[in-house]
C-alpha cells in the first residue's frame, strides 16, 4: 500500500511540474512569437526604407505625399505624454503608498485600497473620453490656446490611470520592510515623518523604483487613451498644449484599414511596433537591473 501511494505521489508531482512548466512557457513562447512577427514584417519595411532615415528623420507622413518615414515625431509625442503622466503619477502614487503603509489605520486602508482598484479596472477608452470631454474643457479655461486634442490632458489623465499601479507596488515594497527597523528609529526619537522618509523609503527603494519603471512602461504602451485625447498629428513638439500622435495611436489609426496588407505603408505598423517593443524592453531590463542592484536583504 505504501509503495502504491508513493508511486501516485511521484506521478502527481511529475504532472504538476510539467503543468507549471507549460504555463511558464506560454509567456516565453508568446514573447518570441511577437518578436519574430515584428522582425519578419519589419524586414520588409527596412528593405525599402533606410534604418537611418527611419530612426533619425523628423517628418512622419507614410500615407500622404511626399512620403517621409522618420519615426522621431511619434517617439517625441509618446515621450511627451509619458513625461506628463509620470509627473502626475509618481509623486501622487508614492505619497499614497506612504500614507497607506505608514499612516492609515486598518479601516481607512480597507476603504482606500478598493477605490484604487476601481481606478485600475476602468477601461482605458473611458479614460480617453473623460480626458476629451471633461479634462480638456477645464484646462481650456486656464490655457486659452489649448487645442481640443492635446498632450496635456492626455498625460494628466494617463497619470491618474497609472496611480494605482505606482501606489500598490510601492506599498508592497514598503510593507516588506521589517518592523524592527521602524521600531529602532522610533526608539532613537524619530518622528513618523522621519521614519517614513528616512528609513522606510530608502529601505524599499529598489521596489519603489521598479514600480516607477513598470508604470512608465505601462504609460508608453497605452493605446486608446492617447488615440482619443492626444490627437493624430505627428510633430516634433515640446508644447503640451498642442496635439501629438504617439506610436500606439498611429498603429491604431493605420490598423483601421487605410493601407493594403503587405504594402510599405502597412509594414510601417510593424516597424513602429518594433521601436515600441525595444523601448518597453529596455525599460523592463532597467527595472530588473535596479531591483538586483539596490535590493536589500533582511
Amino acid at each position: 500500500m505504501d509503495s502504491r501511494r508513493k508511486f501516485w505521489i511521484r506521478v502527481e508531482g511529475s504532472i504538476v511540474k510539467w503543468l507549471f512548466m507549460a504555463c511558464a512557457s506560454v509567456s516565453i513562447l508568446t514573447t518570441i512569437g511577437i518578436l519574430v512577427t515584428l522582425l519578419y514584417q519589419g524586414y520588409g519595411f527596412f528593405n525599402e526604407v533606410s534604418p537611418w532615415e527611419f530612426l533619425t528623420g523628423t517628418r512622419w507622413t507614410p500615407i500622404l505625399k511626399p512620403r517621409s518615414y522618420g519615426v522621431l515625431p511619434l517617439v517625441s509625442g509618446t515621450l511627451l505624454v509619458t513625461v506628463i503622466a509620470a509627473m502626475v503619477a509618481l509623486p501622487v502614487g508614492l505619497m499614497t503608498a506612504i500614507f497607506l503603509s505608514e499612516y492609515a489605520a486598518d479601516n481607512v486602508r480597507r476603504i482606500i485600497k478598493p477605490i484604487l482598484e476601481i481606478l485600475a479596472g476602468i477601461p482605458t477608452v473611458v479614460y480617453g473620453y473623460f480626458a476629451l470631454t471633461f479634462v480638456t474643457p477645464l484646462l481650456q479655461n486656464i490655457f486659452n490656446d489649448l487645442l481640443v486634442f492635446n498632450a496635456l490632458s492626455a498625460g494628466i489623465v494617463m497619470g491618474v490611470m497609472i496611480i494605482p499601479m505606482v501606489s500598490s507596488l510601492s506599498e508592497d515594497a514598503m510593507i516588506s520592510v521589517p518592523r524592527n527597523l521602524r521600531e529602532a528609529a522610533y526608539a532613537l526619537g524619530a518622528t513618523r515623518y522621519e521614519v517614513s522618509l528616512r528609513v522606510v523609503v530608502p529601505a524599499a527603494l529598489s521596489g519603489i523604483i521598479a514600480a516607477f519603471i513598470i508604470a512608465i512602461s505601462r504609460a508608453i504602451g497605452e493605446t486608446m487613451l492617447v488615440t482619443i485625447a492626444a490627437g493624430a498629428t505627428p510633430r516634433m513638439a515640446l508644447n503640451p498644449l498642442e496635439g501629438v500622435q504617439t506610436m500606439t495611436a498611429y498603429i491604431v489609426q493605420l490598423s483601421l484599414g487605410e493601407a493594403p496588407v503587405g504594402s510599405l505603408e502597412y509594414n510601417t505598423i510593424f516597424a513602429v511596433g518594433l521601436v515600441l517593443f525595444c523601448m518597453t524592453l529596455l525599460m523592463n531590463l532597467l527595472g530588473f537591473w535596479i531591483v538586483r542592484r539596490f535590493r536589500e536583504a533582511y
